[in-house]
């Protein structure tokens, strides 16, 4: 048994105790006092602290359900370690059903923040405060941006041993190794030595049953690599994901209406029909072909697309892995 204390906003959370905090960010014109939700699993034994998070972007809400689900799983007197659960960051966006912040500002690329900045700003701070440097690990929740979807994906740096250990027990259908995009969360967390997945599914204003059990299984596979409880949590054993060297997005060669024969998951051949797009009358029409084989891991849900939209994103697989072992 652990007698160590875990303090999150103020609060302290003795080991055994599940607590929900409502963390100040900020008040509404109304004088409507804006707050950070967060719960906290404080475990009954010492081990791995790791956050969940979701909703950065506002209307990306498939990881709400996720964390609910993984919350209702969870008891701590089984567990080891602490989970630190935010399921709604960006609570001004989740209310609008949008991805932005009022101030306009993307919450993801605002990181680590500042007490005395923007908005955004003084929210990247306040998370990184009160939750990422309480955590020795980490799982962003994320969707597709409208009007796109997504392939169930992990996203992180596979390169790092932890995080590529972390990854492979995830088993998403696809791990990708990305670099971390200035202002993110991941890449801020990163730099404190904290390994993070960014996961990807789905599309934003959507619940999607798939993506959802996939994440579920993911994060709990990933608590039992980490031994973080007492019992198994999952029974089937982890899937192999597909490791992805590189990945392209494929751009509307014109205007127009755009027909897809292409779905997610989808193994493509070089050259391959993907689409036509055509204008409103049918009279002209421009074939699209794939500029090399791959697998469909995103594309656009909107038909109507202008010259330069990126409209189906192809994922090139690994031959070997790209983690020392």
């Amino acid at each position: 048994m652990t007698d160590q204390t875990l303090e999150i906003g103020g609060v302290a959370i003795a080991p055994g105790q599940k607590q929900r905090l409502e963390i100040p960010v900020a008040q509404l014109p109304t004088s409507t006092t804006i707050s950070l939700p967060v719960v906290v699993i404080n475990g009954q034994f010492t081990g791995p602290r790791l956050w969940l998070s979701a909703a950065i972007h506002g209307d990306e809400i498939n990881g709400v359900e996720i964390i609910r689900q993984i919350l209702g799983k969870i008891q701590a007197k089984y567990l080891y370690g602490s989970i630190i659960a935010v399921p709604v960051v960006n609570v001004f966006g989740f209310i609008e059903q949008s991805r932005y912040l009022p101030d306009r500002r993307d919450l993801n690329r605002s990181f680590p923040g500042s007490p005395q900045g923007s908005l955004a700003s003084r929210l990247a701070h306040l998370f990184m405060t009160e939750i990422v440097n309480h955590s020795t690990h980490g799982i962003d929740l994320h969707t597709a941006a409208q009007p796109r979807i997504n392939l169930p994906q992990i996203r992180a740096n596979l390169l790092d041993r932890e995080t590529y250990r972390c990854a492979q027990a995830f088993s998403a259908p696809l791990m990708i190794h990305a670099t971390t995009r200035d202002g993110s969360l991941r890449q801020a967390a990163s730099k404190q030595g904290i390994p993070v997945l960014l996961y990807e599914a789905g599309e934003a204003c959507r619940f999607d049953a798939q993506g959802i059990e996939i994440g579920v299984r993911g994060i709990l596979q990933v608590m039992e690599l980490l031994e973080m409880y007492a019992h198994p949590l999952t029974e089937e054993m982890p899937l192999s994901s597909l490791e992805i060297e590189k990945t392209k997005w494929i751009r509307a060669s014109r205007s127009g209406l755009l027909h897809l024969d292409v779905n997610l998951g989808d193994t493509i051949e070089k050259k391959q029909l993907l689409g036509l797009i055509t204008d409103a009358f049918g009279e002209t029409k421009a074939k699209i072909r794939s500029p090399a084989q791959g697998v469909v891991i995103g594309r656009v849900q909107n038909p109507l697309v202008n010259q330069g939209d990126a409209i189906v994103h192809l994922a090139f697989v690994k031959n070997e892995g790209c983690a020392q072992k």
